[in-house]
């Protein structure tokens, strides 16, 4: 039984608590919070026996052998330090850090230490995703040519994504880093991304943060593919997920945000969904959200292959890659010219 810690106490670490249940070679062992209110909060929601402030005092406990970083993105690189110290498995969430710099430490930071470690990139794993994925690499659509990606939603849930300064970025951070993975991960990491053009601007939270609320980026592969990802927080109506790849002998579309179940409500009935806005009128509700994003799917992944002594498909390597990109648009939205890559260390 793999015996997994959670750094951080917000929505993602409930994400990745409720998705732990879906591991039967795992179980919660352990948190933490800043807040001592909300640590003992979480541990009785989810039935941790150890929750503590204090991150090095868990990642220390010998009980603990796979520490899950679910904290801001500042906090990334001190709670690496800290579990890679005490020699634990780690699974970092998206994005990996604020920069490609940041990531590459993080990175040196594992490979040191000899540590095994996880990028968490949800996208790849949830199972609409995963379903295109097998019909692409079976030649289901021929050559894969483009694909064009969207994530958007209204906003974020907490203050801290709205400091740009402090976060790194804004919604392309946040939420093209997804989309950025599905591509390589249909592309091919071994066709590396070349040349990024990006646009950003805030078109509606100017009142919240100095970072873009809206993006759209070009990706351009070594074998002459092409991405186009849109991010957005600007966007009413809960959550939009959509996926679109063409190929020379067909295309395929997948869409999370579309629910099997759907109508028109007078009363409020309790949560619906992740930022959902609304509560009454046409709602769409998406069942079992964590299975339905892949948190089940990619915490079952990473402790199967941690227990098996395996690397998994994402690692801290895959979410340095995606900074570096990241940080080619970022370059462009200021230059307004495409950018290289750059992702030497």
């Amino acid at each position: 039984m793999i015996r997994v810690g959670i750094l951080g106490s917000g929505f993602i670490a409930d994400c990745y608590a409720d998705s732990l249940l879906d591991v039967r070679e795992a179980v919660l062992a352990g948190n933490t919070s800043r807040d001592a209110e909300k640590a003992r909060a979480f541990a009785e929601r989810w039935n941790s026996p150890l929750w503590t402030t204090d991150p090095a005092e868990l990642c220390a406990d010998p009980s603990i052998d796979l520490v899950v970083i679910a904290l801001p993105n500042e906090a990334h690189l001190e709670a690496v330090r800290i579990a890679a110290a005490a020699g634990k498995a780690i699974v970092c969430t998206k994005p990996l850090a604020r920069t490609g710099a940041e990531a590459a430490e993080i990175l040196r930071i594992v490979e040191e230490a000899g540590v095994w470690h996880g990028y968490a990139e949800s996208s790849v794993f949830s199972p609409n995703i995963e379903q295109a994925h097998r019909m692409a690499a079976a030649g289901g659509i021929g050559d894969l040519l483009t694909m064009r990606a969207r994530e958007a939603h209204s906003g974020p849930h907490a203050a801290h994504f709205w400091d740009a300064e402090t976060a790194g970025g804004g919604a392309l951070l946040d939420m093209g880093c997804h989309t950025v993975e599905s591509a390589r991960h249909f592309f091919g990491k071994d066709n590396r991304v070349v040349e990024a053009f990006a646009w950003g601007a805030t078109l509606r939270h100017g009142d919240k943060t100095t970072g873009e609320d809206t993006a759209v980026a070009l990706l351009k592969f070594e074998r002459g593919q092409l991405a186009i990802i849109e991010a957005s927080w600007a966007e009413q109506g809960g959550m939009q997920l959509r996926h679109e790849f063409s190929g020379s002998a067909g295309r395929l579309v997948t869409d999370t945000s579309v629910s099997p179940v759907w109508g028109f409500i007078t009363k409020p009935v309790g949560y619906l969904v992740e930022k959902a806005d609304v509560d009454t009128g046409w709602v769409h509700p998406v069942p079992e959200e964590t299975r339905a994003y892949g948190f089940s799917q990619q915490m079952r992944h990473f402790v199967q292959r941690f227990a098996a002594g395996e690397t998994p498909i994402e690692t801290f390597e895959d979410g340095w890659t995606v900074n570096c990109i990241l940080d080619a648009c970022y370059r462009s939205m200021r230059s307004g010219t495409w950018e290289k890559v750059l992702v030497a260390r």
